[in-house]
């Protein structure tokens, strides 16, 4: 089980990285939920994949399509659930930059990732780049 889950979580990120959203679509249960940490306008809860890709192409409009996944640091698996930390950049056309790290938990079953919580190192950055 845990081998599983560690590539599902490899393959997820990954695809972010590149940008394959059918990769991405295959990865994620339709009825995902998803939790966004922060108080901005991207912040809250997401109960399907819909919504889960409406905030992230939110985030890229928001960025002038800048926003990458710029590391994957670690991974760590228990159970159906993966730990990774990650590093996020992007820049948003009126100069404003993000830099920060997060710990994404996915808890993977049938292969697919049913549940994410996004935490993130630095609270008050995303907050301020990514507004209301």
């Amino acid at each position: 089980m845990e081998n599983q889950t560690k590539q599902v979580a490899i393959q997820f990120l990954t695809a972010v990285q590149q940008g394959d959203n059918q990769t991405l679509a295959a990865l994620l249960d339709e009825h995902i939920e998803w939790e966004q940490p922060g108080n901005n306008r991207f912040s809250g809860f997401k109960s399907d994949i819909t919504q889960v890709f409406q905030m992230v192409g939110g985030m890229f409009e928001h960025t002038g399509n800048t926003l990458q996944l710029s590391a994957i640091k670690d991974i760590a698996v228990s159970g159906n659930s993966v730990a990774c930390l990650i590093q996020w950049k992007a820049q948003r056309p009126d100069g404003g930059t993000l830099d920060v790290h997060n710990i994404d938990v996915y808890t993977v079953t049938a292969g697919k990732i049913v549940k994410a919580k996004v935490y993130t190192c630095d609270p008050t950055q995303e907050d301020l780049f990514w507004g209301k």
